[in-house]
């Protein structure tokens, strides 16, 4: 099989050495292209870093972007404009961001995830599943802790459950958001669904949906221990996506989870 060619944005950062670092050991890809927002004057396995641009992004068949949601939009411009595929871990999108995302996806296959995990995305598919087993008589919460330097909260992680809950029950999940709490040692439950995240140490993830009817309470909740998880799901994500038409897909499709 010919090796996929990667172009790794953000390639400073945490996730960006994690994704280097996973590629280098599988033989299904080989890593052509890295970009930051600035200019570096380094070298990584041999590869000079470049900017977001054309002529870097033309070397890649597949993109993946583990960034910000401005670097994001930066990337999927050039990418709609060469036709590549792209991957996305960015979190933090706004639901217009959500949206434009969709636009793009006409144009070339994007497949998007708060997170890359497989635990993660059968968390959400249970999480659906029990929000719409159990109906209105539970109230439901989401508590989530990361490391200090997340700068995004609730994660986005945290809001694909949510969102979860609001499949459940059939219901605009945008509609169903309720208070977003940081570092409380406990929070509510509420007619909407609360957020708790806790920002400390060097956590990888932590994520718990909690649904209570006042005389029991159903806890589903998932923990990461090597940030592998993810960038080897954004790998085998990259490779799923080679042979997609224009699209927007998720991890879901990837897993076939119906």
């Amino acid at each position: 099989m010919k090796k996929i060619k990667l172009a790794i944005t953000g390639c400073m950062g945490r996730m960006g050495q994690q994704i280097i670092k996973s590629a280098k050991s599988n033989r299904n890809f080989t890593v052509t292209v890295l970009t930051e927002n600035r200019l570096i004057n380094k070298k990584i396995n041999g590869i000079n870093i470049s900017l977001n641009d054309e002529k870097a992004f033309k070397k890649a068949d597949v993109i993946i972007d583990f960034t910000i949601p401005k670097c994001t939009f930066e990337v999927l411009k050039i990418a709609s404009k060469l036709k590549k595929k792209v991957v996305i871990g960015t979190t933090g999108f706004t639901k217009k961001e959500e949206n434009l995302i969709k636009k793009y996806s006409r144009k070339i296959p994007i497949l998007k995830a708060g997170n890359m995990s497989l635990g993660i995305n059968l968390l959400m598919y249970l999480t659906e599943i029990a929000s719409a087993s159990l109906g209105n008589n539970y109230l439901s919460k989401v508590f989530e802790v990361h490391h200090r330097h997340k700068k995004d909260h609730p994660s986005g992680t945290a809001l694909m459950l949510g969102k979860g809950i609001a499949v459940g029950k059939n219901k605009d999940f945008y509609k169903l958001i309720g208070k977003k709490y940081l570092n409380k040692k406990s929070f509510p439950y509420g007619k909407k669904i609360n957020f708790n995240s806790i920002r400390k140490g060097e956590i990888i993830g932590e994520h718990e949906v909690k649904f209570s009817s006042g005389k029991e309470i159903i806890t589903l909740n998932h923990e990461a221990f090597d940030r592998a998880l993810y960038s080897e799901g954004a790998l085998t994500a990259s490779k799923w996506i080679i042979n997609k038409k224009p699209g927007l897909y998720s991890m879901r499709n990837l897993l076939n989870f119906k």
